[in-house]
């Protein structure tokens, strides 16, 4: 019998494994493939949930943990867990050698991980490659990590395009959807009833979600930024909140501890989450009326749910939307009509018909066809593919 193809998920986040999870589950379940686990980041810190304990729970082996997660979120501590992740992924690949290593995204954790591979002459698949965050530095991680990549599984059909346009074959570049919408799909999600229990929380007659992270290539700007909507949302008296707390970019810890004294002060009529996991987390998109923030899921998955989305500031400057985002300047003033927008009848009737352009599921399913069947035979030589203009 040939020996299963050994194929490593990286996977450094919260968010990050819950769109890798039923790629993991395939994975898991074919024959031809092996998986491998290395888990990074904030999964092995106690400030972000400790959420390797969530992986090890849904029935995952994880295979090596590579911590390289500082306490400080300064650009300088950063810079210097990335020195340290690059040290560990150096012995992680070295130990489980693996043929293939799978990689979502465009954080800095991810970027180390593919570096560390390349030199190791590792193969990489990237999952959503070829989409733009214009006011992140993960936008240049993202593009740094498909050239280091050799196969590429895209979102929708402009970004496949945009990583053919990077130079990549077309014949390993393939669109499946986003790898989020599976969880829409084939998770069974909690009713009212349940996700209330769940959570501890009585929602109201008016409900948001709320998350938001640092726009990494400005200076210094979260503090105020998240300011101004805490100071919208503080006046809206009947407006039940439930917030997930930032990753762990440079200045998350400044928005969640403004998130922790903000649900101090308003405590009936807020609740805050380290990690809330998919389960919940999509859960509450069915109840609340609008997802507030800058998240990338209020691009990509919320549009699912037919409701509305805030995108605050620059930080998913780029991406693909539909007519359900309302996108607004970081100032109480555009925050505030933003929101009184989300609320409209007009607006709501307008997010119920939009189609999402992320697809209707099944990417785990793709994505592991092409695992078993794509050849690696001199792979790693890539040449650059020109389009003719």
């Amino acid at each position: 019998m040939i020996n299963p193809r050994k194929i490593c998920i990286v996977t450094g986040t919260r968010a990050e494994y819950g769109l890798l999870f039923w790629l993991m589950k395939e994975i898991q379940a074919a024959d031809g493939l092996q998986l491998q686990i290395i888990v990074t980041g904030a999964h092995l810190s106690s400030e972000f949930g400790l959420t390797s304990k969530q992986i090890e729970s849904d029935g995952f082996v994880i295979n090596k943990k590579v911590d390289m997660l500082l306490s400080s979120d300064t650009e300088v501590g950063i810079t210097k867990s990335m020195g340290l992740g690059m040290i560990g992924f150096a012995d992680a690949l070295n130990d489980l050698n693996p043929d293939l290593m799978v990689l979502l995204g465009d954080r800095y954790e991810i970027f180390v991980a593919a570096s560390a591979a390349t030199v190791a002459r590792i193969c990489i698949a990237h999952i959503h490659g070829g989409e733009t965050t214009e006011g992140a530095f993960d936008e240049s991680f993202r593009h740094s990590i498909t050239k280091m990549s050799h196969v590429h599984f895209t979102s929708t059909d402009i970004y496949r395009n945009r990583v053919i346009q990077l130079g990549e074959h077309p014949n390993r570049v393939f669109n499946v959807g986003a790898a989020g919408i599976d969880n829409i799909v084939r998770l069974q999600l909690l009713n009212k009833s349940q996700f209330q229990k769940e959570i501890n929380f009585q929602l109201g007659k008016k409900n948001v979600l709320v998350t938001y992270h640092p726009v990494t290539l400005e200076n210094r700007t979260a503090e105020n930024q998240f300011q101004a909507l805490l100071d919208v949302l503080a006046q809206e008296k009947t407006l039940k909140i439930i917030f997930t707390k930032a990753n762990s970019d440079t200045n998350g810890r400044i928005i969640n501890n403004m998130i922790d004294d903000f649900v101090t002060k308003y405590k009936d009529q807020s609740i805050s989450f380290t990690s809330m996991g998919q389960l919940r987390y999509l859960s509450a998109l069915q109840f609340v009326d609008g997802v507030i923030g800058n998240s990338s899921s209020g691009l990509i998955e919320v549009p699912s749910f037919k409701i509305g989305t805030v995108n605050i500031g620059d930080r998913q400057l780029g991406r693909i939307k539909t007519d359900s985002v309302i996108d607004c300047k970081p100032n109480q003033k555009s925050i505030k009509k933003a929101i009184i927008k989300l609320f409209s009848e007009d607006f709501k009737k307008k997010s119920k018909l939009v189609i999402s352009p992320y697809g209707m599921g099944g990417a785990a399913k793709k994505i592991v066809t092409e695992l078993e069947e794509i050849s690696l035979d001199g792979i790693l030589k890539k040449s650059f593919y020109d389009i003719e203009l």
